[in-house]
């Protein structure tokens, strides 16, 4: 496989995420490195040697690479991707793809007119134990699904730069930045739903609560997650699935448990990934698990010459348009 070189804008937590399972990656290089923070900045360009740019916009613009890879916080999202496409780039976003149905049509257009690949760090697409669930619905192993329920908790995160995430107009609060991972996987497994109602609380300037009821044939699934803990509350995220003859159940405290209708409770073996564990990022996540999968799935595809078929750019605009509708 030929080595792949990635302009990495964004240097912080999630950077530094990303940054941590490329160097655990074969044929792969971070070639050029971005921040307006000058002690991030130096890390990063110390850990890979790589040229380091104070402006995102000249590294996309100046340095040879193959891919780019958007860390910034999500208002900055949209405007660097358009970006990077019009130089030809292949494009990794984290997310939350966007903030705007504006800027996802503005992203969907510019992929079209280039024709580069694009993949949206919709993580849980890519999370193991998510990934059980999916087979499980798929192959039918239990039955029917009967009902669902998707939870994501976490401390107010006080880390990113100059509070931005506490700031709605630049990360679009909870509901973007943490609630749109059950969204975007509820949608991915079942698609849209019939119908679907949405209350949003608000506690204070900082936190915010969104919890979700859809409607599909037969089932109903419910959303919850918001950032309304305390600091000394651990992030958690989990889900139960209720089928014809089992339930399934997991959260990242206590692990994955399937429960038979006609056996004992067992923990299934699951695919893990193990080329790195810890993320020694700080945050809300310890382990660099899905970000690993996802990233590793987006630079083979770029390698070979494919162009992603999971978190594909189309997925994560129809995310954003149900966040939106949540929120409303």
């Amino acid at each position: 496989m030929k080595e792949i070189r990635v302009g990495l804008l964004g240097c912080g937590y999630m950077g530094g995420m990303h940054l941590a399972c490329y160097s655990a990656m074969e044929n792969v290089r971070v070639a050029a490195v971005a921040d307006v923070r000058e002690a991030y900045l130096k890390s990063a360009a110390g850990r890979t040697g790589a040229p380091a740019f104070s402006d995102a916009a000249k590294l996309i613009e100046e340095a040879d690479v193959d891919v780019i890879d958007v860390c910034l916080p999500t208002f900055l999202h949209a405007r660097h991707a358009v970006a990077a496409m019009k130089k030809g780039r292949h494009v990794f976003i984290e997310k939350p793809l966007c903030l705007t149905e504006r800027e996802a049509d503005e992203l969907l257009d510019m992929q079209k007119k280039t024709g580069v690949s694009v993949q949206v760090g919709q993580v849980i697409r890519f999370w193991d134990e998510y990934e059980y669930l999916r087979g499980a619905v798929g192959d039918g192993r239990f039955g029917a699904v009967k009902g669902a329920h998707f939870l994501r908790r976490s401390p107010s995160p006080d880390w990113g730069w100059e509070n931005w995430l506490h700031d709605p107009a630049r990360s679009g609060g909870a509901g973007f930045d943490l609630h749109i991972h059950d969204s975007d996987y509820m949608l991915s497994l079942f698609g849209q739903p019939a119908s679907s109602v949405s209350a949003v609380n608000v506690r204070g300037e900082k936190n915010g609560y969104v919890t979700t009821l859809a409607f599909y044939d037969g089932f109903s699934v419910t959303a919850e997650g918001g950032w309304d803990l305390p600091a000394n509350y651990p992030f958690e995220m989990a889900y139960s699935a209720v089928f014809e003859r089992a339930a399934v159940e997991f959260s990242s405290r206590r692990g994955l448990t399937v429960y038979p209708e006609d056996g004992e409770p067992y923990s299934p073996e699951i695919r893990r990934q193990s080329a790195v564990s810890e993320s020694g990022q700080g945050g809300n996540i310890s382990s660099l698990g899905g970000y690993y999968n996802e990233l590793e799935y987006f630079i083979s595809c770029i390698a070979e010459g494919r162009r992603p078929e999971k978190a594909t750019l189309a997925d994560a605009a129809a995310s954003v348009r149900f966040v939106l509708k949540e929120l409303q």
